[in-house]
């Protein structure tokens, strides 16, 4: 099947550009010696994961079920599990059994959790099948941060303060985590680090202090856009060079966009056109609330292809939806000819945090997955029915 004759709507993956991404992850990760995780979060479709196992250590987790997904899926051609890290706010108690069984590493959000789940993690961490770490909040803020996405606001229920920690991590601990960016080049990420290790600095080895109570690892989080054009990737191979020679830890990075930035579309087609008194409407089979919620939880104006801002092309359209939402509004936009129904639109950068946060309100079907092969054949991953909204329901 070639791309214009997918059905729609559909997210599609481009595998060439997924790779490409890799590619330079990899890079990064021989040339820095840092183990790179998959983000679930943002990027989860399982049937490229035999593809990210050719490139990245493992992936990280933000619950049980991200965790099992890793676990079952995440494995090289010759079969080999990649490492599996899971952190989330609160662990449920009937959950961590398994979690302990299929994880590598576990991150606890504050200290009473790690005590509360104690007699669970403390026999796998005996036996040498699992690590611990604590999520610490360097209380630090990227000049842009938007406040959802911002873990270090003021009053943030996510990692531990400076004082709130102890003088020497607890028993069972090796290593810290820390997560406060979102969408940033290398700065921020450098400024975070320095601040950590200023003010967090008696968990650091020191060779003449005890080891004990002291790091392993350290995990930086996510929120890198490693693949970007203009990200500082030199900047960062120093630093993890910097802190693995310094303090001989062993560092972990955990991007989810950047894994699949730039390598994905949501195909639409146009449904009706509905003039009004201030601008004509496309009425589209995609939607921002179901489709690409952070449309309108950021809010942003997504990627489209062959078009610009309102008003520079020769016809301006407002892009919308057939839900029954008034505010289910995906943006303005421009483009050379005008649009009619039947045409098809192609949003990019669809990879990310789509497919991972879509819903069927209104009834709404989910667009299939689909995969554009490097031979340029399309061939669909996934295809939705009624008896998936009925399922969730």
């Amino acid at each position: 099947m070639k791309f214009d004759e997918i059905r729609t709507p559909a997210y599609v993956i481009d595998e060439k550009k997924l790779r490409q991404n890799l590619e330079i992850l990899k890079d990064v990760q021989e040339r820095s010696g840092a183990k790179i995780l998959l983000a679930q979060k943002a990027y989860s479709a399982y049937q490229t994961y035999p593809l990210v196992a050719q490139y990245l250590a493992g992936a990280t987790a933000s619950g049980l079920f991200e965790a099992r997904l890793a676990h079952e899926e995440l494995k090289t051609l010759d079969g080999r599990r990649c490492e599996n890290h899971v952190f989330e706010p609160a662990f449920k108690d009937e959950d961590m059994t398994e979690i302990c069984e299929i994880c590598d590493h576990v991150v606890f959000n504050s200290l009473a959790q790690l005590e509360h789940h104690r007699s669970v993690w403390e026999r796998y961490v005996s036996e040498g099948k699992l690590l611990v770490g604590l999520r610490i909040n360097p209380e630090i803020s990227a000049e842009d941060a938007h406040e959802i996405y911002d873990p270090c606001s003021p009053g943030s229920r996510l990692g531990i303060r400076n004082e709130d920690m102890p003088e020497a991590l607890p028993k069972g601990v090796t290593g810290i985590h820390f997560h406060n960016l979102c969408e940033q080049g290398f700065e921020p990420l450098e400024a975070t680090f320095q601040k950590v290790e200023r003010e967090f600095s008696r968990f650091f080895p020191d060779p003449e202090a005890p080891a004990e109570g002291r790091i392993k690892w350290i995990n930086l989080g996510g929120g890198h856009h490693i693949t970007r054009e203009d990200y500082d990737r030199e900047g960062l191979i120093k630093l993890v060079q910097y802190i693995r020679e310094r303090y001989d830890v062993e560092v972990y990075l955990e991007p989810g966009e950047a894994i699949a930035l730039d390598a994905g579309y949501l195909v639409t087609t146009v449904m009706d056109v509905v003039e009004t008194e201030r601008i004509p409407v496309l009425i589209l089979d995609a939607s921002a609330a179901c489709h690409m919620p952070d449309v309108l939880e950021m809010p942003y104006r997504p990627p489209l292809k062959d078009s610009e801002e309102p008003g520079e092309m020769n016809f301006t359209y407002r892009l919308s939806s057939c839900t029954c939402l008034a505010g289910d509004v995906i943006g303005d936009y421009s483009f050379e000819t005008e649009k009619t129904v039947g045409d098809r639109l192609v949003f990019e950068d669809m990879a990310i945090y789509s497919f991972v946060k879509n819903n069927t309100f209104n009834g709404m079907a989910l667009p299939d997955i689909d995969i554009l092969h490097e031979d340029g054949e399309v061939e669909v991953l996934r295809r939705f029915t009624y008896d998936d909204f009925k399922s969730r329901l």
